[in-house]
């Protein structure tokens, strides 16, 4: 263990390179899939060539799979998508789809978290005065509401601060600020933590903060014990004081167990202060390395009655493993007078019939009177979400969007660029950020309306992973969010219709390609 006055480092250099990935727990479970892999392929061959019956078999199991497959609520892009894997790998494709439509591998996750949203169901109060307001109704924030509360326990509150900061350096010099303050609890959830300048002088703090009494605990996804931290991490925490477990940790079975990561990122702070946005702990986040040209990020912090629900949220997640988990003497907030507007945070679960996040985008589109600006590091569209972008723009509505000029992932990029020609003839204008690579995920709208939160528009984002955010309703921020937006249009080039005609012929060929299977990235 490495320390110094500003950074604390668990991890020792040499476990960070090649080696590590090879002979670290990646490696072995990454060669025991393949194992399994090999040996189902192996015996599904032998089989085929020694059974007559099992080939029948084969084929009758194929079959009734293209039926359920075409029967089920299953978005019709994903049907078509299943389809021609099936036509490809009969056995392979048909198998993997009897797994992810029965829970096979998330059965217990999915019951656990069904009764935790059940028994939280009214941990938090409404006031029910608000929901009767005149501009929540004629603005349908009202609806939305109701459609919310239909998956979870998250109330309209006033009494909010809400501040926006338009990058992840920003963002993170208020973390710090604010972490130093902590006097009770602080809770931490995100999807990426890595050692570095940005996660090392936030362990700092809270290894300071234990010393001085305050509860620590950190959630962060399993798939870190494949990249950045070792599978001894939490261990490494518990000798600063601080409780830490990695929520779905990655298991050498084949299963759909790897699908439901928790995307979410979420900083609680005595139940007084919340963040939330697109930032990691890590050092691309706020510039410190430079992965894919200039990291544009975003990020809110909430003070008031709001940071209940965030509260809330990480206590979910928290509890899936707990017996008797205990709730209300963390349930405290303390209003702030001067806060204007109302907000609303939310969560989404993949584990549920409900596309929360997907179908709060789409309630901006569809009641949109002037304008709707996006930014999102990924466009991987379903119909439903393709169809609301077009209608809002072809019914006069100004709709532009920002991604990343420099992607992280070739794939999505291509993928991005397949639904360009379609939205730019609808009249939807499309930017990409030329400094290099947009992650903040961001709708404002008519100078009224905005989300900030994790939800990307991607099938991983909008179906597969646990998401949050904050829906922001006539809040002091919002004119910030526009200003951030027409400042970052400033350093983009516009997607027209002859720069997609001159794009690299390597893009269009993948993103065709990808585009069959685009659903089950």
């Amino acid at each position: 263990m490495r320390k110094n006055k500003d950074i604390i480092c668990l991890i020792p250099e040499q476990r960070k390179g090649f080696f590590r990935l090879i002979f670290s727990r990646f490696g072995v479970i990454a060669l025991l899939l393949l194992l399994e892999i090999i040996v189902l392929a192996g015996l599904d061959q032998w089989f085929s060539e020694k059974n007559t019956l099992y080939m029948i078999m084969h084929m009758l199991f194929s079959v009734g799979m293209v039926f359920y497959l075409f029967n089920c609520e299953m978005d019709a892009t994903g049907k078509l998508s299943w389809l021609i894997l099936i036509m490809l790998f009969p056995l392979p494709a048909t198998v993997l789809l009897w797994l992810s439509q029965h829970d096979v591998g998330h059965r217990k996750l999915k019951k656990r978290v069904t009764q935790l949203i059940h028994e939280t169901q009214h941990k938090l109060h409404q006031n029910p005065e608000i929901l009767h307001r005149n501009d929540l109704i004629l603005s349908g924030t009202d609806d939305l509401y109701r459609y919310i509360n239909r998956s979870g326990c998250f109330p309209i509150y006033e009494n909010t601060s809400v501040t926006y900061f338009p990058s992840g350096e920003e963002t993170f010099d208020a973390l710090l600020e604010e972490l130093s303050r902590a006097e009770r609890f602080i809770f931490l959830e995100f999807f990426i933590i890595d050692e570095g300048t940005m996660w090392g002088r936030v362990l700092k703090i809270l290894a300071d903060k234990v010393a001085q009494g305050v509860e620590v605990r950190l959630l962060y996804d399993g798939m870190c014990e494949m990249s950045t931290l070792t599978a001894d991490y939490p261990e490494r925490l518990a000798k600063l004081g601080i409780v830490a477990k990695p929520f779905s940790p990655i298991r050498p079975f084949l299963s759909t167990y790897y699908n439901y990561r928790d995307h979410r990122k979420v900083l609680v702070i005595d139940g007084k202060t919340a963040f939330t946005g697109g930032f990691n702990l890590a050092d691309e986040y706020i510039n410190v390395i430079e992965r894919f040209g200039h990291w544009k990020d975003c990020g809110v912090i909430l003070k008031g009655e709001a940071v209940s629900s965030f509260t809330l949220m990480f206590l979910q997640m928290w509890n899936i493993g707990v017996e008797h988990p205990v709730w209300e003497e963390y349930l405290v907030s303390e209003p702030v007078h001067d806060g204007k507007g109302y907000v609303m945070p939310f969560a989404d679960i993949p584990l549920d019939d409900d596309k929360v996040g997907e179908n709060v985008y789409m309630d901006i589109l569809y009641r949109a009177r002037d304008y709707v600006y996006i930014m999102t590091p990924y466009l991987i569209l379903d119909n439903e979400m393709e169809n609301a972008l077009k209608y809002a723009a072809e019914r006069g509505v100004d709709v532009q969007l920002i991604l990343p000029g420099i992607p992280d992932k070739k794939m999505a990029y291509s993928l991005a660029k397949t639904h360009y020609s379609a939205l730019i003839r609808a009249g939807v204008k499309i930017f990409e950020y030329t400094p290099g690579f947009v992650h903040s995920k961001v709708f404002v709208s008519d100078g009224e309306k905005a989300v900030v939160g994790t939800i990307n528009l991607d099938y991983r984002s909008l179906y597969h992973h646990f998401e949050c955010a904050a829906y922001l309703y006539q809040t002091a921020c919002i004119s910030k969010i526009e200003q951030d937006f027409r400042e970052t249009v400033s350093k983009c080039r516009a997607v027209t219709e002859e720069s997609i005609r001159s794009e690299k012929i390597s893009y269009r060929i993948r993103g065709a390609f990808m585009k069959l299977i685009a659903p089950l990235m």
